[in-house]
């Protein structure tokens, strides 16, 4: 794996990922793309099996791709002036604390599950602001997974294609997110958000009513998944499911405890714990 900027310190950011792509490869490509999205309701649900409402936003990251005739993947980033090469064959696990380990990830799980890509030259550009809390990095994997499996000739479903890559973000970007980042992006529709259930990945297109704008609004405080907060936070919730299980031996996650049973068994808790799952339980409901 190396890393070099663009030759003559070229700068990029006012051109297409195609653009780039013909100029740093000198070949024709082909564009994916995956949008970023916000959610209306359910936070800290998704990896307590439980329901969340987003939607899908009109920010992308975009993948401009061509195959290689070698087992490499050449990758440029516009946004962070950066080329990345790796060899197909090394899926060894780990964070780096680079934007390349979701790309190396989302290739690495791949073919750790025997999906057939080819080795490709990439170019990367995003619209997602990064560290907005609005998914660039689902944004990010998603683009790379329907590129390399666009540019490979293969097709899988796409709930596969979101389980990839939150796979990819557990164990090459060191965050242990649930599924409604990559789901959304994979699954997005126009004018609708959907009622997304968790644990079955079933899911409801919910029509957003005409003359509806949703407004996001940048508080500028930055948000970084990888950092611990967020695995904490998950560490915490999976405490109080092993205390209510002393209880409540059926339940497999906080998506399975109703407010009746969380006010019978739960005033002992310790009390971030207690105050972590008062959330969940109480999000789950406000959603449905």
């Amino acid at each position: 794996m190396k890393s070099t900027g663009l030759p003559n310190n070229q700068k990029s950011s006012g051109y297409t990922a195609a653009e780039v792509f013909h100029q740093r490869f000198g070949k024709s490509c082909r564009v994916f793309s995956a949008p970023g999205r916000v959610n209306l309701i359910g936070e800290h649900t998704d990896y307590n099996d439980g329901f969340v409402m987003p939607a899908a936003l009109g920010f992308y990251t975009y993948a401009a791709v061509a195959p290689r005739t070698d087992e490499q993947l050449c990758v440029y980033s516009i946004d962070f002036d950066e080329i990345r090469e790796f060899e197909l064959a090394d899926t060894s696990p780990g964070p780096t604390g680079n934007w390349f380990d979701y790309v190396r990830g989302v290739a690495a799980v791949m073919r750790l599950r025997g999906i057939p890509i080819v080795g490709a030259n990439l170019v990367i550009k995003g619209e997602v602001p990064i560290g907005a809390g609005l998914s660039s990095s689902a944004a990010l994997e998603v683009a790379i997974a329907t590129a390399l499996l666009g540019v490979s000739d293969v097709q899988i479903d796409r709930r596969e294609t979101a389980t990839i890559c939150q796979r990819a973000e557990h164990d090459y970007a060191g965050t242990q997110c649930g599924i409604m980042d990559q789901f959304i992006s994979c699954f997005g529709e126009a004018n609708h958000a959907i009622l997304l259930d968790c644990r079955s990945l079933s899911f409801e297109p919910l029509r957003i009513a005409e003359g509806v704008r949703i407004v996001i609004c940048n508080t500028m405080v930055k948000h970084d998944l990888a950092a611990g907060e967020y695995n904490r936070r998950r560490a915490e919730c999976e405490a109080g499911v092993h205390y209510l299980q002393r209880f409540l031996p059926d339940i497999r996650a906080l998506r399975d405890v109703s407010e009746g049973q969380f006010a019978t068994y739960g005033s002992d808790m310790p009390d971030v714990v207690r105050r972590r799952c008062r959330h969940v339980i109480g999000e789950n409901a406000r959603v449905l």
